[in-house]
């Protein structure tokens, strides 16, 4: 059987509540979903009400005669549940996550899975960056592209004359994370 047809076999079986089909679909998405809510802030029981939430969703979905999916089921599940968890972070905006604002930009919807994975390690290499370009630079980066503040603002935090001054040097900073970054990912390459 084809992937296809393999999937609407597991759509029909979770309509009429199939419990091989449910089980299925638990078992071959409900890691990938795990890993992404504990690896941007969530914990465990967050992944389980999140990855239910969207579970109920693709049920009332694949119940309904004018449901037609045009994905796989795991890109559908990653991608409800990826907007579910990004709409609960900033409701509760408990604490700033800059990971999530560059999530939010960075993956659409419709996205493949593989793709998403793909972007997951050029943020992983860009954060490796980060850590690899030192002091005051991280901080001045983050606070002007994650915390989005002023270059007034960055001067009077770093203590730099003024604004012009604190923009100098931003851009030097930058240079240096670009040149680690591509260095990093032509070896990872």
């Amino acid at each position: 059987m084809d992937n296809f047809n393999d999937e609407r076999a597991l759509l029909k079986g979770l309509a009429s509540h199939d419990p091989h089909a449910i089980e299925l679909i638990y078992r071959q998405n409900y890691g990938v979903i795990e890993g992404f809510i504990i690896k941007n802030n969530g914990f465990a029981e967050d992944a389980r009400d999140v990855f239910q939430e969207a579970m109920v969703i693709l049920f009332e979905k694949a119940q309904s005669d004018s449901f037609e999916l045009n994905c796989l089921i795991k890109t559908y599940l990653f991608s409800v549940s990826r907007r579910i968890w990004l709409k609960r972070v900033q409701k509760n905006k408990k604490t700033y996550l800059p990971e999530m604002d560059i999530l939010e930009e960075t993956i659409p919807v419709e996205e493949d899975l593989e793709t998403h994975l793909k972007r997951n390690e050029d943020l992983d290499l860009m954060e490796a960056a980060m850590n690899k370009i030192g002091e005051p630079c991280k901080s001045l980066l983050e606070a002007f592209y994650l915390q989005k503040k002023s270059m007034p603002e960055i001067a009077d935090q770093f203590g730099y004359t003024n604004a012009d001054n604190a923009k100098t040097q931003k851009y030097k900073c930058l240079n240096r994370l670009k040149k680690i970054f591509f260095s990093q990912y032509k070896t990872e390459e």
